[in-house]
């Protein structure tokens, strides 16, 4: 026999071999559905805070998210393993004037230094001013210290938050949302000397946004001869917050007003079809190959007015025959998406509750549950299984490294214990005072490669605020490596 004959047949006796092994090993619910492919592929979410920033650089990823007391940061070489990398903090404080409610950091790269802009108050909302850090090496990551207050001279004791930098025909504009004539938290722009130094007043723009009380969180694309102004609208906490978005040509100055064009309606809005609502507080980011160009962007799962529940997510977006940005409809939390363009692979697959996997896994039940579809886009493939019965068990068989568990949280749900490998419990409640959906209720320890399980037990108890016991299981998230 030849050696390419050889290795053919040995590549068939592996085939034939999985597809046995996938026969005997699938739970009874899941001999119907085949495995799918995950190569290449990521799921949101991708961090459980909201107000998101990323960037590539050097072949990885790097996320900042709102953290309320400090500043972390998180890195990974793939878009799809986010959610497993351990956060980096990379910035406290002790003066008490600025280190409290700390939101929406940006990190930007000028020179051989990065400066990472954000705001922070003393504990009172309305003592919000912008700061900025700067990195000691050429390191996103840092380590940062701490640089200026940036004040533009006409709003040097006024509330202002959501920095981003406009760099626009060689110079920086400090953009923001704070106090002018037209909202409390309106679209303001100011002139940069350096990336640390404002130098002269903020012009204040009025821009349009389907709600009256907010203008915030403003971004930047610059393709097509014009430079393009993204910004959330409406309160955060609303189902309707969205995207507008306005433009600006070339050649002209940011700091006139008149030269900003408005965009009609928003360019990125709730979808309840696909179970998202209040899309917004984004920004942009390239492949690390350079080729397309990405949205991240915070959303909940549920339609209740609410600051919980936002999270990190990320998609793909396109442009226009007119030469505009086009992000698209928000895509269903769970979604299989392509991987960006030159990302090296998350080596991650999914378990569905049903017992559908696009990898080597799968999940078996002792005791009776209850499954069906009741939970439609609240759900991975719109469906679980949940239970309120004590010592019923849900039990994901993985090859892998972690496993993440992502389920319904509700006001009817109760305390789970949870075990890798037959180890000790852990106690984890799936209650939540609003129902939302694929929340991630655990994520395991790092584990040795190799064959895993992870035992979700039901204790049949619930904390005093809940009205019942009831466990759900939806989707897991495999890491490999």
């Amino acid at each position: 026999m030849s050696p390419r004959t050889a290795r053919r047949h040995a590549a068939l006796l592996t085939a034939l071999l999985a597809v046995l092994w996938g026969l005997i090993s699938a739970p009874p619910a899941a001999t119907a559905a085949p495995h799918v492919a995950a190569a290449g592929t990521f799921r949101n979410p991708l961090n459980t805070g909201p107000d998101p920033f990323l960037t590539t650089w050097n072949g990885t990823y790097y996320l900042t998210t709102t953290q309320g007391d400090s500043i972390r940061m998180w890195r990974s070489s793939s878009l799809g393993t986010l959610l497993d990398a351990d956060p980096v903090t990379v910035w406290t404080d002790t003066d008490g004037s600025r280190n409290q409610h700390i939101w929406a950091p940006e990190f930007y790269r000028f020179g051989n230094r990065w400066y990472l802009y954000y705001t922070a108050d003393d504990g009172v909302d309305d003592h919000h001013r912008l700061y900025v850090l700067e990195s000691d090496r050429d390191d996103p990551a840092g380590p940062y210290h701490f640089k200026s207050r940036l004040t533009p001279p006409n709003h040097a004791a006024d509330f202002a938050i959501d920095p981003g930098i406009l760099e626009h025909n060689g110079r920086l504009y400090l953009a923001y949302s704070g106090i002018n004539q037209y909202q409390h938290n309106g679209l303001n722009i100011a002139p940069m000397s350096t990336p640390y130094t404002v130098s002269g007043n903020a012009v204040a723009i009025n821009a349009a946004g389907g709600c009256p009380e907010v203008r915030e969180g403003p971004e930047f694309l610059y393709r097509n001869g014009r430079t393009w102004m993204t910004y959330s609208t409406c309160d955060t906490g609303k189902p309707d917050y969205q995207v507008w978005m306005m433009s600006l040509p070339s050649g002209a100055d940011p700091l006139v007003p008149g030269n900003w064009t408005q965009h009609s309606g928003p360019v990125f809005s709730r979808a309840d079809d696909h179970g998202v609502y209040g899309p917004g507080h984004h920004a942009f980011f390239r492949s690390p190959d350079g080729t397309e160009d990405w949205i991240v962007y915070h959303a909940k799962t549920t339609s209740v007015n609410t600051y919980t529940n936002r999270t990190t997510r990320a998609q793909k977006i396109t442009w226009n025959a007119d030469g505009s940005p086009n992000p698209g409809r928000p895509l269903a939390l769970g979604a299989t998406q392509d991987l960006p363009s030159g990302d090296p692979g998350a080596g991650t697959y999914w378990i569905n509750d049903d017992g559908r996997s696009s990898g080597d896994g799968s999940v078996s039940y002792t005791g009776t549950w209850n499954s069906g579809t009741g939970c439609a886009t609240q759900c991975f493939w719109s469906d679980d299984h949940w239970s309120d019965r004590a010592g019923n068990t849900a039990t994901f068989s993985f090859t892998g490294t972690r496993i993440a568990l992502l389920s319904v949280r509700d006001t009817g749900n109760g305390i789970a214990a949870l075990s890798i490998d037959g180890g000790p419990e852990q106690r984890v409640d799936f209650y939540g005072a609003i129902r939302t959906g694929e929340t991630l209720q655990y994520l395991s320890p790092r584990l040795p490669s190799g064959r895993h399980t992870l035992r979700i037990r039901v204790t049949g108890e619930h904390n005093a605020q809940s009205g019942a016991s009831f466990v759900s299981v939806d989707r897991a998230e495999v890491y490999t490596r």
